[in-house]
């Protein structure tokens, strides 16, 4: 059975929206493809670490991701569409299989994943052309392919974590990022941020009508005066921290952290090492001496790491509303907005996103992207840990289904806001919530310090 493409909707969508929608999801594959057309198929069927699954896992999730929202749900109609193999749903359910496992399940090989996702992708693109609002909130404003592109960026960011725990040769090359004339003063400096209230979260409205289910709805805040760091803290900084004994205080550290860097004797962030007296990291197969990036946001600490550095500074970590305070209220004219520097879209100018410079930029070097109050790189370079749990807001509703968001209120885990340098455009929001459990630290994560005012 086929889908009927002549049963359409009373409208089609707009040509300018057909074509962003379009262009968002060819985006997201270019990277795709980058990411898996850099090493062989040993290397794609490869499982790199078992907090990963293998790249051409995601190459397929990606597309049965697709397959199921796209392709059999999005088709004008009435009807159900067919998908294009609904005999991978169990192989490719990321909620009922461990990434530890995915090695382990009769996968399709790298040649089948990628012949699986074109399909896949050449019967979503026909439907768009013929797709429009029916009166299901699934497709007003195009949301599904919206929720489909940012889903595919999220798996580049992870095949991007992937390729950073690779050993072997360097795969990726892109640009260096820019240079700051602005680290120096910025460095070990704070904010005063006033009392104040705003609306955090969103409405999906606009420019963020792909907004996902735990960034709704928006709702009042009121926030008591804080101080924020007017960067994160850099490679200097942290190193200064391990000199100091810093894994070794324990005092310093809470109980779990403290426990876990026992048991898994960590002594330093991932991929650091100390060689003839200096402290070194790798990135991406290349070894750095951090002297060379000494103004780069620290990168791949946990929340414990992070947390016990904001404890022998004297200060804490930002909770998350603090931090969405930071990036979004201008206390001048009292509006929340959507960016730091305003409502319009990041831009290069900006920040550091979309994978361009494969590491983060040195702090201070995009003023363009300062909050009102001089707050930098809230967007872009690297996941920010907040200390907070996962719930959701008042009044939240799961859409489009459960498993996104409302499964994991209530865990252990703990908030990263501001997306990384490997986060696609479409899915950097200031609203946009990101979770992890407080050990992980695979994931493009650094953090900022905070103290009561």
């Amino acid at each position: 059975m086929t889908s009927d493409l002549s049963a359409q909707p009373a409208a089609r969508y707009p040509d300018a929206l057909r074509h962003r929608l379009a262009e968002d999801l060819r985006t997201a594959r270019r990277r795709t493809q980058a990411l898996t057309d850099a090493v062989d198929d040993a290397e794609l069927t490869r499982q790199h670490s078992p907090l990963m699954s293998p790249l051409h896992w995601d190459v397929a999730h990606i597309a049965n991701m697709e397959d199921l929202w796209l392709v059999r749900r999005a088709t004008p109609g009435d009807e159900p569409t067919p998908g294009v193999r609904e005999d991978l749903d169990h192989l490719y359910d990321a909620f009922t299989n461990p990434r530890a496992g995915r090695p382990a399940l009769p996968l399709l090989d790298p040649v089948e994943a990628r012949a699986y996702g074109a399909t896949v992708r050449e019967r979503a693109l026909a439907i768009l052309e013929q797709a429009g609002p029916d009166g299901r909130a699934l497709l007003d404003d195009g949301f599904v392919y919206g929720m489909i592109a940012q889903h595919e960026q999220q798996h580049v960011e992870t095949m991007l974590a992937t390729h950073q725990l690779r050993v072997g040769p360097r795969a990726l090359h892109a640009p260096p990022p820019p240079a700051s004339s602005l680290a120096r003063e910025l460095v070990g400096t704070e904010v005063l941020h006033p009392a104040g209230t705003f609306a955090m979260g969103t409405d999906a409205t606009g420019p963020d009508r792909y907004a996902l289910d735990n960034e709704r709805p928006a709702h009042r805040v009121e926030v008591a005066a804080f101080h924020l760091d007017a960067v994160p803290v850099t490679n200097a900084e942290y190193a200064r921290f391990l000199d100091d004994g810093g894994y070794s205080r324990r005092e310093l550290w809470s109980e779990a952290g403290s426990q876990h860097i026992t048991d898994e004797g960590w002594t330093a962030p991932m991929t650091w090492e100390r060689l003839d007296g200096a402290w070194h990291r790798t990135s991406f197969g290349e070894r750095q001496p951090i002297a060379d990036v000494a103004d780069q946001p620290v990168l791949h600490v946990s929340f414990h790491e992070a947390l016990a550095y904001a404890t022998w500074a004297g200060k804490r970590l930002p909770t998350e509303v603090e931090w969405e305070y930071a990036a979004r209220y201008d206390p001048a004219s009292g509006e929340t907005r959507r960016f730091p520097w305003g409502d319009d879209d990041p831009t290069p100018e900006r920040a550091n996103l979309d994978q361009r410079h494969l590491q983060p930029a040195p702090v201070g070097a995009y003023p363009a992207g300062a909050s009102p109050l001089g707050v930098h790189q809230l967007v872009g370079d690297v996941w920010e840990w907040c200390d907070s749990g996962f719930e959701g807001y008042p009044g939240f509703a799961p859409f489009p289904y459960k498993e996104y968001s409302e499964v994991f209120f209530g865990g252990d885990f703990r908030m990263l806001r501001g997306s990384s340098f490997g986060v696609g455009t479409v899915n950097a929001r200031t609203t946009f919530r990101n979770w992890d459990l407080p050990i992980r630290r695979q994931i493009f994560s650094g953090f900022r310090c905070a103290r009561d005012a």
